[in-house]
């Protein structure tokens, strides 16, 4: 019996990008009758609960890993054309580059969501010809006008329009789980407890607990999608996948940004943060530090930090811990550098964990395990938003196919690592 006529029942397990692409590409493919097919959706939490929902959103040609990129962002492209993704996602093309500066001692810090701001706002809403000079001179796009003049060092273009674009992250995870959703897929919340593999043999039930219930029950399995990405090894532990948390905040600009992806290099002045009224944190820090930043639709900006291995993987999202003054480091770091994200309004500070993959070779793992029936489909790192759609349309080719035919992706196979 050929593949494609062949009676499924489908579990993807885990509610982050990669769950609900692989969801919605199984419910587009040429061959899904749900008449036949079933497929559930397994999410310990709620869906976009993880970094899917607190990632940047970046998606850019040159990402990695190449052999699945230029797929996922042509994907991208296609969705939102499809599912109207510049207004239900915020799917735009931007311009991305590095920018390096010269941080400033904080005067006023963004204040919390609902707070008004503390302190005068020394903003310069126009630039005089002195000004204009300094950032004429570092290369800086003249449409780039929210860094303060006196900071920027030098600029140079990473990317453009036609090789950048973003997505709100949240919006489209979810957005992906509601479309498959439409198409039959059942959305369930509980954390698996144990995949049945016949003792290697081949995928025969998958077991959860049921997030409101906690009663235990199981679902007969002809496919499984290990999609779990931090979590991947607390539902099958072969995989070699860890997990790196990330904090990132979201601020209400004083005034409106242009869109830009900014990847930053601060020199900090020596003093920094002594004077910081927030959390009264001492902790010391680096010389130059490295944040991201984001403008989004909307009037949003969104910048992250660099990751740590403090607090070990909780059970779920759900139970995330948060160390608000690393998020006010984010805060201190760009508004050091940009008045308008200084008198801005913070509005979210949150944080998150990435997947690894604990191999020479790196991730992704997308592809077989070895075990008939079991797919993984984990390890994207910070690229799991850029690689998602790819990964999903490869996921439902493995399925339904049998193997991968939209891209070469056997540098990914986890038989590899397994």
């Amino acid at each position: 019996m050929a593949p494609d006529s062949e009676k499924k029942e489908i579990v993807v397990i885990g509610g982050g990008i990669i769950g609900c692409t692989s969801a919605y590409f199984l419910t587009r493919h040429p061959s899904y009758d749900p008449s036949k097919h079933k497929i559930t959706l397994l999410e310990a939490s709620k869906i976009a609960g993880g970094a899917s929902g607190k990632a940047g959103g970046l998606l850019a040609l040159w990402a990695y890993p190449t052999n699945i990129v230029p797929l996922s962002y042509r994907l991208h492209a296609q969705l939102a054309k499809e599912h109207g993704g510049e207004t239900r996602w915020g799917y735009r093309q931007i311009h991305c580059g590095q920018l390096s500066a010269k941080g400033r001692p904080n005067q006023r810090k963004p204040s919390l969501k609902g707070e008004p701001a503390n302190g005068e706002s020394v903003s310069l809403n126009k630039r005089d010809e002195k000004a204009l000079g300094k950032v004429t001179a570092a290369g800086l796009p003249k449409d780039l006008n929210w860094f303060a003049a006196e900071s920027v060092r030098s600029y140079y273009e990473m990317g453009d329009p036609n090789t950048t674009a973003q997505v709100h992250p949240y919006y489209f995870t979810t957005a992906m789980a509601e479309l498959a959703e439409q198409k039959g897929v059942n959305i369930v919340l509980g954390s698996v407890t144990s995949i049945d593999t016949a003792n290697g043999q081949g995928v025969k039930g998958v077991t959860y607990e049921d997030k409101a219930t906690k009663d235990s029950h199981t679902i007969p399995a002809t496919d499984v999608i290990v999609s779990a990405g931090p979590w991947t090894q607390r539902v099958y532990p072969p995989a070699p996948i860890s997990g790196m948390r990330a904090h990132s905040v979201t601020i209400t600009p004083s005034k409106p940004i242009s869109a830009y992806a900014i990847f930053t290099e601060i020199s900090l002045p020596p003093d920094f943060g002594k004077t910081d009224t927030f959390l009264k944190s001492k902790r010391p820090h680096g010389k130059t530090v490295t944040p991201e930043i984001y403008a989004r639709p909307n009037n949003e900006a969104y910048a992250c930090g660099e990751g740590d291995h403090l607090v070990p993987l909780p059970k779920t999202t759900d139970d995330v811990e948060t160390d608000l003054a690393r998020c006010q480091d984010i805060i201190d770091y760009v508004s050091s550098i940009s008045d308008e994200l200084r008198d801005g309004e913070v509005t979210a500070r949150q944080a998150c964990y990435l997947p690894n993959v604990k191999a020479a070779s790196g991730g992704p793992l997308i592809g077989q395990t070895g075990v008939k029936g079991l797919l993984l489909a984990t390890g994207h790192t910070c690229w799991g938003i850029q690689n998602g759609p790819g990964t999903g349309k490869l996921i439902s080719e493995f399925v339904f196919e049998g193997k991968a035919k939209s891209a070469n992706i056997g540098s990914l196979d986890p038989r590899k690592v397994l």
